[in-house]
C-alpha cells in the first residue's frame, strides 16, 4: 500500500492536500493542550507526535483514512 501521507510532510502540506484531515488534527488539540493547526502547522508530522505525546502511528493512520475518504 502506498501512503499518500508520509511522517516527514508538515501538517500545512496534510491539509492543504487533504481537506478530510482537518478534523484528525482537530481532534487531537485537546491532548496537545493547543490548536495543532495554529502552532504547529508547519512542522512535520513526526515532530508534532512527539511534542505533543501522540501515538505516530495511529495519528498516520487516521489521516490516511481521511485522505481516502476524499
Amino acid at each position: 500500500m502506498t501512503r499518500r501521507i508520509t511522517p516527514d510532510m508538515t501538517l500545512l502540506d496534510v491539509v492543504h492536500r487533504y481537506r478530510a484531515t482537518e478534523p484528525v488534527f482537530r481532534a487531537r488539540d485537546e491532548q496537545a493542550g493547543e490548536c495543532l493547526l495554529c502552532k504547529a502547522l508547519f512542522e512535520t508530522v513526526t515532530d508534532v507526535a512527539a511534542r505533543y505525546g501522540l501515538d505516530l502511528e495511529v495519528l498516520l493512520a487516521d489521516l490516511e483514512a481521511a485522505a481516502e475518504s476524499e
